[in-house]
């Protein structure tokens, strides 16, 4: 079972998938407060576990299931999700914006009663190698890798790109540019000094030291990405 964002392109991601082996789909978005679609994963889980040759436990009716994913997809998310769904209880997982939020397998969790259902939220999973730079810098941009890891300047580089590579310049609206630009130092200033992230610096000259003030370009990359991944500069598919 494979979960998603439901805006994405769909049929590029099924056909994709379906290649790979995986037949039973469900889109969610699970950061709605409901989602129907969040509904049909007990009933096609169960379904699939009752069908399965393996299952051979007719006198406990209880399902345990395992949530894995890359990380910083939303696994987390997708449980406390379920819960509030079916059992109208809080958060049982605790979630953030950054990966390396669930640290270990926690105990069972249980999200359902009807049949009772149970889930184990685990630490995301990587693959031991990058197939490329780019599929690096895609991970890196939807948060999947510590910022720190790859540098907020250089994800914001390839952010800015693929955004003005898709024509997506919700981001001129967003920050009041003026106008696309694909000088990641120019746009970074701009959004700098517009949400006022800015410092105060002493300069040494011939005639004394004097106060200037220039744009935290970090501040300004951090809030540049955060506002990608959380839909507020567009739709925008990777891939």
């Amino acid at each position: 079972m494979t979960l998603e964002y439901p805006f994405l392109d769909r049929k590029h991601i099924l056909g994709s998938l379906h290649r790979q082996g995986v037949k039973n789909v469900i889109f969610t978005d699970c950061l709605k407060e409901k989602d129907e679609n969040v509904k049909k994963i007990v009933p096609l889980a169960t379904e699939l576990i009752q069908s399965s040759p393996r299952y051979q436990r007719a006198e406990n009716l209880e399902y345990c299931i395992m949530v894995i994913g890359v990380p910083n997809v939303g696994k987390s998310s997708l449980i406390n999700a379920m819960r509030r769904l079916h059992l109208k209880k809080g958060k049982a997982s605790k979630v953030g914006g950054e990966p390396g939020i669930t640290r270990a397998v926690l105990s069972r969790i249980q999200v359902c009663d009807r049949p009772p259902v149970y889930l184990l939220d685990t630490p995301g999973v990587m693959s031991p190698k990058i197939g490329s730079l780019e599929n690096g810098m895609k991970l890196a941009v939807c948060g999947t890798i510590l910022d720190h890891l790859v540098g907020e300047d250089i994800i914001a580089d390839y952010l800015l790109y693929t955004l003005n590579k898709h024509q997506q310049f919700g981001y001129v609206d967003h920050y009041e540019l003026g106008e696309a630009s694909d000088d990641i130092q120019t746009v970074l200033k701009k959004i700098a000094v517009k949400l006022g992230k800015t410092q105060k610096r002493t300069a040494i000259t011939g005639v004394g030291n004097i106060s200037i003030t220039v744009p935290n370009y970090s501040a300004a990359a951090y809030d540049f990405i955060r506002a990608f991944r959380k839909g507020t500069l567009g739709k925008v598919m990777l891939d």
